[in-house]
């Protein structure tokens, strides 16, 4: 810790039911700096920085602003003194407007009686954004109507809309595609500037070393280490964040073999894409790629039976199917993870046997009654076979790390044994170990034969999984890459329009 450092936090612990997840640390940072913390799901990362937006109590330590040792009762007291955070799960109200978020507490109001300005309120919401390079969104919107991005906008909007010394970002990227990441960064930058302190939270080893003039380590709860970029490498953080070599990150794929079992031709939903066409072979872990709002996820729900598709069609080993809801998809062989796990994929206070199971009751019962042996040895298994930690089956879905969590609706859709398995962001918001994991899991079921179409907006990611790859932009299929012939720059032309 120098002299120039503005924040000091001393001997930081906390413990949650027994689980110590801080233990002792020491962390600090200068006014005008980007501090990112890293480390595994659970090495306490969110923790640390609720302690330090007042959103939880710490056990022991200190937090000193300027020299001046600081009491955090609440995250109004944070704000109070600049503090202000944003998390990945958002703050937001989904009935009040974009402005109304932005704004609330320091709505504009008339002289002469008080009320509510309206006019200005929305101008200042949108000069708001458009400060922060957040242009073409309409403030007088629901947040409810936004998609995830645009509500990462509005959270990030809402929190520079105050007098500010501490900005607290925690996977700010994670729903973000690689445009609206560049607007980031510049805003990241633009606050620094300014003199703000930015913690910076994130998996993603790339941005941390492109955006960070430190980086802090944290591992089960204390600090390994802070080390500058320019005097370190990703191997060296995966190293202190995993105390362990990682060796290959994605598997060593082989060619698939299998014959076609998926074929979608010219698939077609009014308004979000059309004329979508491709197959897919057993064993063959087929890669989709595309920028927000290409269309991707909206062809996974129509094959899934969630989004009902105008035209075309889906065979499933040359039988033409139709699904008109989830449930007939799954009765299909046809499996999706979403990309939102706490909206669309857990129910977060239920416990990991319910969550396993949840897709499953129509061959875990007879006359309506579950046999629960049955279940508990299923579920057993798949915890086992996942290494979902820790495989207490009672244990709440809500009280797992992110990583744990997708696990766990990874295992739900192998439980229904399915053929098809589409994954929309499967790796979204866990740590490079887990990663690592996933990785080898959806490795194994493509070369047990299941048919794999993986969806995602991390590039090393597709190249790295797929054996093929396909590219969407703006509701249509723009391009189709072997193995040997896909990088990124001809994925990222084809995705922006580049090339044809």
């Amino acid at each position: 810790m120098g002299n120039s450092d503005f924040l000091v936090m001393k001997g930081i612990s906390k413990s949650f039911d027994g689980t110590q997840a801080l233990r002792g640390v020491d962390f600090s940072a200068a006014m005008g700096e980007v501090h990112a913390i890293s480390g595994e799901n659970g090495a306490g990362k969110s923790t640390l920085m609720k302690i330090l937006s007042g959103a939880l109590p710490r056990d022991k330590g200190e937090i000193l602003l300027d020299g001046k040792s600081i009491e955090l009762g609440s995250p109004m007291r944070a704000r109070q003194l600049g503090i202000y955070a944003v998390y990945q799960e958002f703050s937001l109200i989904p009935h009040l407007t974009i402005a109304e978020n932005i704004l609330l507490g320091q709505m504009p109001t008339t002289r002469v009686n008080g009320v509510i300005d309206w006019k200005k309120t929305f101008l200042g919401a949108e000069n708001i954004l458009k400060e922060i390079g957040f242009t073409g969104i309409d403030v007088h919107k629901l947040v409810s109507q936004l998609s995830v991005s645009h509500q990462q906008m509005v959270e990030i909007a809402k929190a520079v809309a105050g007098p500010r010394k501490i900005l607290i970002l925690d996977e700010p990227s994670a729903v973000l595609s690689q445009e609206e990441l560049k607007r980031l960064f510049a805003l990241v930058r633009q606050l620094k500037e300014q003199g703000l302190i930015i913690l910076y939270i994130s998996h993603r080893l790339d941005e941390v070393f492109e955006i960070a003039d430190r980086i802090t380590v944290l591992k089960d709860g204390q600090l390994v280490g802070t080390v500058r970029p320019q005097e370190s490498d990703q191997n060296q953080l995966i190293r202190m964040m995993v105390g362990r070599n990682l060796g290959e990150i994605f598997p060593v794929r082989k060619p698939p073999s299998g014959e076609v079992a998926l074929e979608v031709k010219e698939l077609t939903l009014k308004n979000s894409f059309s004329d979508i066409s491709f197959s897919l072979r057993r064993g063959e872990i087929l890669g989709m790629f595309g920028l927000v709002g290409s269309g991707r996820t909206q062809v996974a729900r129509s094959i899934f039976g969630a989004d009902r598709f105008t035209s075309g069609e889906i065979r499933l080993n040359g039988k033409l199917i139709r699904p008109r809801s989830p449930r007939e998809a799954v009765s299909a062989g046809i499996a999706l993870l979403t990309e939102d796990r706490k909206r669309d994929g857990l129910v977060m206070n239920l416990s990991i046997r319910d969550n396993i199971s949840l897709a499953s009751y129509s061959h875990l019962s007879r006359f309506g009654v579950i046999d629960r042996n049955k279940q508990v040895g299923e579920v057993k298994k798949l915890v086992q076979d996942l290494d979902v930690r820790p495989p207490l089956l009672d244990q709440l879905a809500s009280h797992l790390s992110g990583g744990n969590q997708q696990k766990l609706v990874l295992a739900k859709w192998l439980m229904t044994h399915a053929r098809v398995l589409i994954l929309d962001e499967p790796t979204r918001g866990v740590d490079v170990a887990t990663k690592v994991e996933i990785y080898h899991i959806i490795d194994n079921l493509a070369r047990d034969g299941m048919c794999i179409l993986l969806i995602s907006s991390e590039l090393p990611e597709i190249l790295g999984m797929s054996d093929r790859a396909l590219v969407m932009r703006e509701g249509r299929l723009v391009g189709e890459f072997p193995r040997s012939d896909a990088n990124e720059e001809r994925l990222l032309a084809s995705a922006a329009g580049v090339i044809q």
